[in-house]
Parts: C-alpha cells; sequence; structure tokens
C-alpha cells in the first residue's frame, strides 16, 4: 500500500507560479515512476507530466517549456514546478505512483488561475 499527498495548490494570477508536492509512503518493492494528471471540470484526466525511477521525464505539449517535474528520492517526493500559468491551467491535479504492485493515487489538489 502506498499513500499519497499532494500539497502546494492554490489560486495563482495568471503569469504565476506554483510548486505541487507529492509525498508518498507506505511499502513497496520497485518505484517505475510517478506522474502527474490534472482534471478540470466537465473533463477527462489528463498527463501532465511524468518521471520515471531513472529520473526521465515527459511532459504533455500543453505544458512543455513552463512545468518541470523533479524528485528527491531521499524524501519519497516528486516536485511539478509550474510556471506561467494560465487559466486553461486550472483543475484538479493528481498524483500516482507507478510500483511493480500497482498504480496508486493521492486525493488530487485544486489549482485555480484567475485574475
Amino acid at each position: 500500500q502506498v499513500d499519497l499527498v499532494e500539497s502546494g495548490g492554490g489560486l495563482v494570477q495568471p503569469g504565476g507560479s506554483l510548486r505541487l508536492s507529492c509525498s508518498a509512503s507506505g511499502r513497496w518493492i520497485s518505484l517505475l515512476g510517478t506522474d502527474w494528471y490534472r482534471q478540470a471540470p466537465e473533463n477527462h484526466r489528463k498527463l501532465v507530466a511524468g518521471i520515471t525511477d531513472g529520473g526521465r521525464t515527459n511532459y504533455a505539449d500543453s505544458v512543455k517549456g513552463r512545468f518541470t517535474i523533479s524528485q528527491d528520492d531521499s524524501k519519497h517526493t516528486v516536485y511539478l514546478q509550474m510556471n506561467n500559468l494560465q487559466p486553461e491551467d486550472t483543475a484538479v491535479y493528481f498524483c500516482q505512483a507507478r510500483t511493480s504492485e500497482g498504480a496508486y493515487w493521492g486525493q488530487g489538489i485544486q489549482v485555480t488561475v484567475s485574475s
């Protein structure tokens, strides 16, 4: 069982920045990677960024150049640095950990970009 807790969300003006954190606790044999998804109202959940246990990253086209995913293995935490946020980035953001035992989701955190 892996528990994930997201933090760092909130309200920000267009052009602003936020850093989301996803902290993992529990037991796992092998962590394969961690991903950030987001879900806007009346939309399905979409992949935003991912990072493998080896540090390889991937991004949705809509966030390339603005978002950066990183990890601190010693803290079992994955970060999503979000810069130049725009209203279309407004959504609930979820992290997902992919382990050898299965995939686990956090509870989600709201990010609202509005003036």
